[in-house]
């Protein structure tokens, strides 16, 4: 009989704790506060080729942290560099076309006056009958042709200036597939998958490497209307993941404008019945630099976001299971209740 009431009373005990710890880390406990279960996660960044080529180097491996502007690969450019000698080449042939057509210019102008002098002369002496009309005629023509001259002589350096331009433009395109041999990472973010190899042969928009861009981490969770519409952008949030024991600050940056049926990976099937809204929560920029090398994606747990209160009421306190925030982020009144 006495093993049979300590039995019952263990249990007593046993069910009186789990209710004790449902209380203190459920429903009444996160009051104001609405949650949802979700990953880490972050966008895929392709790096890819602009041009097509055979790849020269990448300096990358899978897992490698990189640097936003870190050259992480290059495509060959021995061609393209023969074909910007010609072009350069060609840009100097048209220069001295240009020069050229200045010499022109100035020939075509001196004659020019030389005629409009002569002219003058025959116009004095055809005064004192000492030339002929027809002497005259010919000095008027003579002028003339001179201008005209000069107007094909500035028409032909403008022509051959626009072939400095367009040699030029070449060389510039040249120059440009050159440096977009080089392939730089556009964020910082770590190697997810190496694609291509040295010495393999890609098309332009080849994938070389995938980046996992860390300068954007964030967690999705899904609410129900009553939840989502007291949700505003900035919010606080702390992120409770799965394999740590603190809270991580973040805060709302995206509330979608529709409702939706949540993913299958959610919940159960009754759940995924259901319209709800998505939200994301982001992590400060900051706080992941900070802690750049133990950054992971995919890891599991879950979103808190404290709720708009309605009618001028006071914000709710965190949870005492979410007060515990890395050593190194700043605390204030407002974020620490």
């Amino acid at each position: 009989m006495k093993k049979l009431l300590s039995l019952i009373l263990l249990l007593a005990v046993i069910a009186a704790g789990y209710f004790a710890w449902n209380y203190f880390n459920s429903s009444d406990a996160t009051v104001g506060f609405a949650s949802g279960n979700g990953r880490v996660e972050a966008v895929q960044v392709d790096v890819s080729t602009k041009i097509a080529g055979r790849v020269e180097a990448i300096y990358a491996q899978e897992g490698d942290l990189v640097q936003q502007g870190q050259t992480i690969a290059k495509i060959d450019t021995k061609q393209l560099h023969a074909q910007l000698l010609r072009y350069q080449a060609d840009v100097a042939a048209a220069q001295s076309q240009v020069a050229s057509a200045n010499a022109g210019i100035a020939q075509a102008k001196a004659e020019k006056l030389l005629a409009e002098q002569e002219l003058a002369r025959a116009k004095q002496l055809i005064k004192q009958n000492n030339i002929s009309k027809e002497t005259l005629d010919t000095r008027e023509s003579n002028v003339a042709v001179a201008i005209a001259n000069v107007e094909a002589a500035e028409a032909l350096k403008v022509s051959r200036m626009r072939s400095v331009d367009a040699a030029k433009a070449v060389v510039e395109e040249i120059q440009t597939q050159i440096d977009d041999a080089t392939l730089i990472s556009p964020t910082i973010g770590r190697v997810l998958y190496r694609l291509a190899e040295p010495g393999e042969v890609l098309g332009s928009g080849g994938t070389v490497i995938t980046l996992i861009n860390l300068s954007d981490v964030y967690m999705e969770i899904f609410l129900p209307t009553a939840q989502a519409h007291r949700v505003e952008m900035g919010a606080e949030a702390r992120v409770k993941l799965d394999v740590l024991d603190i809270a991580i600050p973040a805060t709302v940056s995206y509330v979608s404008p529709e409702s939706q049926f949540t993913p299958k990976q959610v919940e159960t099937a009754t759940e995924r019945e259901k319209l709800m809204f998505r939200i994301k929560v982001r992590i400060p920029q900051a706080l992941v630099l900070k802690h750049i090398e133990k950054v992971k994606t995919g890891v599991r747990g879950v979103a808190y976001i404290r709720l708009n209160t309605l009618d001028g009421e006071p914000l709710a306190d965190w949870p005492e299971f979410l007060q515990k925030l890395p050593e190194e982020t700043p605390s204030n009144d407002k974020s620490a209740r």
